[in-house]
């Protein structure tokens, strides 16, 4: 017994024990074939991603190494792909840019500072099992953001595809106004480029389809090629570059001098003025890498019947990301396009992920020469290429149609971003997401039933043909109680009492009230006592255990009497029925024996 807890324990902190205990020699090829499928995307996007964070390509190499491995042994999710992403690094781009760093090894120096401040805030996060955090910001505004995030990160792409620099600018439409002020400086060779290599990667999966549909090759295989459209981009790209001079010929950018080797073990900036301008950045970085990790691995969790462990993901990623800030990289977190893949190319296991880091490690170690002369167009159009499927303009559509508070909210958070930058934009979103909670929950739903025909049920009296008892007013809260929203109830009540003289009964059905707050509380006690003074008793039905117990550590059912509990609506109105019926009954008979 001791041994089995023992082994509960380190599964749960090391979940990759459990799935190497009851490793199955079937699942090895499919975990062989994922790991070199992802391996193949991740190469091309590694570099592209970071040179969106203004970074050395060779650092999206490194942090798609250690960081893969340490998820693999800590995360729980089988096929969450982690590594570099393009809203993480838009974000890095962002916290080096306004440090105002120049040179390239102080903005390394800080990007991996944030990577370690990433991890250690991820960590501390799971410890306190805070993964709840997560469900704070509305999926609206999660749309919002991601779409307007993916626009801003097209637009960063324009100089390197139209081939001459572009300030850098928060506002897009900025950015947009001077590349169109600016377009006589296009590289037309650089601007082909990068629109072939675009036509490409759009083109490449359908291609293979086509090519291969009648072939006898394996599926798993004929996958793999279909997701080596960037890597062929990048080939093509650097053959033609290099074969023609284009570098020197036609001053095409290219990637350069890629250092080959392993990285070396790197301590990040103790220094405290660092610290504290990451400090923000870092928090941004965490929580939407944690909300776009989350929201995949759940996703994909589901399709197979598995769960996720959200504090024990904030732990595996934060893990990932101190193993990236030891090793030269930058913020890392599950990738949405790179775990499809995964998932779909056959990934049972996180040995898939293994299996990536040890690709990517050989490329490191060995290949990095060959992609000196590799355009910079090209990389940008892995990118535009990738955001792209970020952009989700249904979402509007559909949110406009169920529900314009949500619209609004969607739009705003894309226009914030759009305007005053990504990190305006997710604060706005949150900001929003707690207003529209605020909104509803301030004006909870509240109707009167009635009995539907000579049944148990009770529904609202303007949706259903129901019966009712004139001195008995049946009234449905469908929402929880706090200071928001007490005022409300209160004066619902209060109105609902003043029309209707005959009342001399009001039932709260609690049903849908989960939590009753101190102030809410205070509110009830007052309403009990001031509608006992207007001759009308209120009695409450179908209250929650949870919310009981608190009222039996109050004083509220002393305030409530005369007024009584009842289990269910309908006990309530046949016990109040009932009781005046006998008082009917009563009068009658004085009535009838004093004449």
């Amino acid at each position: 017994m001791a041994k089995a807890t023992r082994g509960y324990r380190i599964g749960r902190w090391l979940p990759a024990v459990g799935w190497l205990r009851s490793y199955q020699k079937e699942h090895l090829g499919g975990d062989v074939i994922a790991g070199t499928v992802v391996a193949i995307m991740l190469v091309p996007q590694a570099m592209a991603y970071a040179m969106l964070a203004g970074l050395p390509a060779q650092v999206g190499l490194y942090a798609s190494i250690l960081p893969l491995v340490l998820y693999a042994l800590l995360g729980s999710s089988k096929t969450l792909a982690v590594g570099p992403v393009a809203i993480v690094s838009l974000l890095v781009a962002n916290a080096i840019a306004e440090a105002g760093v120049a040179d390239v090894v102080t903005a390394m120096m800080m990007a991996l500072t944030l990577a370690a401040m990433s991890g250690i805030l991820l960590i501390a996060l799971g410890i306190a099992r805070l993964g709840f955090l997560v469900n704070f910001i509305s999926h609206p505004v999660i749309s919002g953001f991601t779409s307007g995030a993916a626009v801003v990160i097209g637009a960063s792409q324009l100089k390197a595809v139209l081939g001459f620099s572009i300030p850098r600018s928060a506002n897009i439409f900025e950015t947009l106004s001077y590349a169109a002020s600016h377009l006589s400086a296009t590289n037309f060779v650089t601007l082909a480029i990068g629109l072939s290599a675009v036509a490409l990667l759009l083109c490449w999966p359908r291609l293979i389809d086509v090519a291969l549909k009648n072939t006898r090759l394996a599926s798993s295989l004929r996958a793999a090629l279909g997701r080596a459209g960037p890597l062929v981009a990048v080939l093509i790209g650097t053959l033609v570059v290099t074969g023609f001079s284009l570098n020197t010929r036609a001053a095409v950018e290219i990637v350069g001098a890629i250092p080959r080797g392993l990285p070396a073990i790197a301590l990040p900036m103790f220094d405290l003025e660092v610290w504290r301008a990451l400090l923000g950045p870092a928090l941004l970085v965490v929580f939407v890498g944690f909300m776009e990790s989350v929201a995949v691995a759940k996703t994909l969790a589901s399709k197979r019947r598995q769960k996720i462990d959200p504090n024990q993901e904030l732990i595996a990623l934060g893990a990932a990301n101190l193993g990236a800030g030891a090793t030269g990289g930058y913020p890392v977190t599950g990738g949405f396009s790179r775990s499809v893949v995964n998932f779909t190319a056959g990934a049972n296991t996180q040995l898939a992920a293994m299996i990536t880091a040890g690709w990517i490690l050989m490329t490191v170690i060995l290949l990095t020469p060959l992609f000196y002369f590799l355009p910079r167009a090209v990389l940008a159009a892995v990118i535009l290429v990738a955001v792209s499927t970020l952009i989700d303009v249904r979402a509007l559509t559909k949110a406009w149609r169920y529900n314009k508070a949500d619209a609004v909210a969607l739009s705003v958070t894309f226009g914030i971003v759009l305007i005053l930058g990504v990190e305006a934009g997710i604060l706005t979103g949150m900001a929003i997401s707690i207003a529209l909670y605020l909104l509803r929950t301030s004006r909870p739903h509240i109707a009167v039933v009635g009995r539907v025909a000579d049944t148990e049920h009770f529904r609202n009296i303007e949706r259903h043909r129901v019966r009712t008892v004139p001195t008995i007013l049946a009234i449905r809260v469908d929402e929880s109680l706090y200071f928001a929203n007490t005022r409300f109830l209160e004066d619902y009540l209060l109105a609902a009492v003043a029309d209707a003289d005959e009342v001399e009964h009001v039932v709260l059905i609690m049903s849908a009230v989960n939590f009753v707050d101190m102030s809410a509380l205070e509110s009830l006690e007052t309403l009990m006592d001031e509608l006992r003074d207007a001759g009308v008793t209120v009695h409450l039905a179908e209250v929650k255990g949870p919310v009981m117990d608190q009222f039996e550590r109050s004083d509220l059912l002393e305030h409530l009497a005369p007024g009584r509990v009842f289990l269910s609506t309908h006990d309530a109105i046949e016990a109040l029925s009932l009781a005046e019926a006998r008082v009917e009954s009563t009068a009658t008979t004085g009535e009838i024996g004093s004449s």
